[in-house]
């Protein structure tokens, strides 16, 4: 792989410690979430542990990673400047404050914390859709990842209104005062949640690196299944949230199944890219291959589910015992493939870049530790099959707690690999990048070689090393 792949302009991007900061701190949502999950098979966590499980790695984990990797990217992608650098930091603040009080919360059974907590979180939100809308409105045509990014900012607006409402329904009687019924409130904010946010991001992230990095087009039928999926989608995505919230079966089934049309389409399209492709695989690649066949598997699995009751809790997310089918072979695999290249990526540009043609440099691929990339590739896999296997014939607490603790030994793997790169790589350190200006070893400006001006760290600047080679 190339160090640098073509066609993406690195000089738009944000400072290397905002992306990073988003990851770092959306890992550690992903490693609490990971425990309380176990403790909760366990019984051993207080308070609403499942809630604080599903918070803790979809708006912890996955949306603060989609913020880092939407903020880094789009700039890139789209040759445009990000719109304030400063709401990048913002955004980050708000939304994680506002996760930790809001778990406490549940964990604490204090029920009216969560409307305040829940507000921040909401402003946080809000602030990154505002930044990231803003960008992309400087640019001209948007091509297929940066209007699937545009129609996931407006389900992000649609989550958060809905997340609070439910926030707020815990101590006012909001279902009272409406025409719909909370079970109807949280069966539409999930489902916006998970299949609008979430995955829309995730389709639209994934037309743009499955055919980058595995130097691959799409061709005859692919153009048939992106119309399918980016028509039926986000569409279905809408009359599902709809039927959930109204309670109507038939308009539910209607959605949820253009929903699986689309996850069918995009499938076979990931999966014919990994087929044609022309490098050698990473670890990016090896999780992708098991995204595809993760969302192909839970699309079929789901179709008797969502034609039957696709209003019942046990088939919000699909078929019964598919959630981790879903949650972690899909939506995880990708967060945890992408992050394979976008930290040594962020990392290698800011630190290697502008040494090209001036001294011999790493690739991008050689920053992370392959052996490690294994082992927590082996870690979750194996864990993530025995959920899912668990989940869909009932085999128990002791086999999930089991099947819990090899996900988490993969995840603490995979965690350690990051912190690694950014170790033995960064020209920054680990308390700088997650602390920034609080960060007791920052000495002011220019003298830790950053300009926060440009984007780019001046210790390594052309002129630097030209002087200092």
């Amino acid at each position: 792989m190339g160090a640098v792949p073509g066609g993406v302009d690195t000089d738009r991007q944000p400072p290397m410690a905002v992306p990073l900061r988003h990851f770092l701190i959306g890992l550690a949502f992903l490693l609490a979430g990971a425990v309380v999950g176990v403790g909760d098979a366990a019984g051993a966590v207080p308070g609403r542990a499942r809630l604080v499980h599903v918070h803790l790695l979809l708006a912890g984990w996955v949306c603060l990673t989609i913020m880092g990797a939407m903020t880094q990217f789009v700039p890139v992608w789209s040759n445009a400047t990000l719109h304030s650098r400063r709401l990048a930091n913002v955004q980050l603040v708000l939304v994680t404050a506002g996760m930790l009080g809001f778990v406490v919360a549940l964990v604490s059974l204090r029920t009216v914390w969560l409307i305040p907590f829940g507000s921040v979180m909401l402003a946080g939100f809000w602030t990154f859709v505002y930044n990231i809308a803003r960008t992309l409105s400087t640019v001209d045509g948007l091509d297929v990842t940066e209007r699937h990014f545009a129609v996931a900012l407006g389900f992000f607006l649609v989550l958060t209104a809905l997340g609070l409402l439910l926030a707020v329904g815990f101590s006012v009687p909001v279902s009272a005062r409406l025409p719909l019924a909370r079970s109807g409130l949280v069966g539409a904010h999930a489902t916006v949640a998970v299949f609008g946010a979430v995955l829309t991001t995730v389709y639209g992230a994934l037309y743009q690196l499955g055919t980058m990095f595995t130097q691959t087009e799409l061709h005859g039928i692919d153009h048939r299944l992106k119309a399918i999926e980016e028509i039926g989608h986000p569409i279905g995505v809408v009359v599902l949230a709809a039927g959930r919230l109204v309670g109507s079966a038939v308009v539910a089934s209607v959605g949820g199944l253009l929903v699986l049309l689309a996850a069918l389409a995009f499938g076979s399209i990931l999966a014919r890219k990994l087929y044609e492709m022309r490098v050698e695989p990473t670890p990016m690649h090896t999780r992708y291959g098991v995204v595809a066949a993760a969302l192909l598997l839970w699309a079929l699995l789901s179709v008797p589910a969502w034609l039957s009751e696709p209003l019942a809790a046990a088939h919000r997310f699909g078929a019964s015992g598919t959630v981790h089918l879903l949650a972690l072979g899909v939506i995880g695999f990708v967060v945890f493939g992408t992050l394979y290249h976008i930290v040594p990526f962020v990392v290698w540009v800011h630190r290697y870049s502008d040494r090209l043609g001036f001294e011999e440099v790493p690739m991008i691929d050689d920053l992370y530790d392959d052996r490690l990339a294994a082992i927590d590739g082996t870690f979750l896999f194996s864990g993530t099959v025995l959920l899912v296997v668990s989940g869909r014939f009932g085999l128990g607490a002791a086999v999930a707690a089991v099947a819990g603790s090899l996900v988490i030994l993969g995840i603490l793997t995979f965690t350690g690999n990051m912190l690694l790169v950014l170790r033995r790589h960064s020209p920054h350190t680990l308390d700088r990048i997650v602390l920034g200006a609080l960060s007791p070893r920052r000495s002011g400006g220019q003298s830790e070689g950053i300009d926060e001006d440009s984007g780019r760290d001046a210790e390594h600047s052309p002129e630097h090393v030209r002087q200092n080679g």
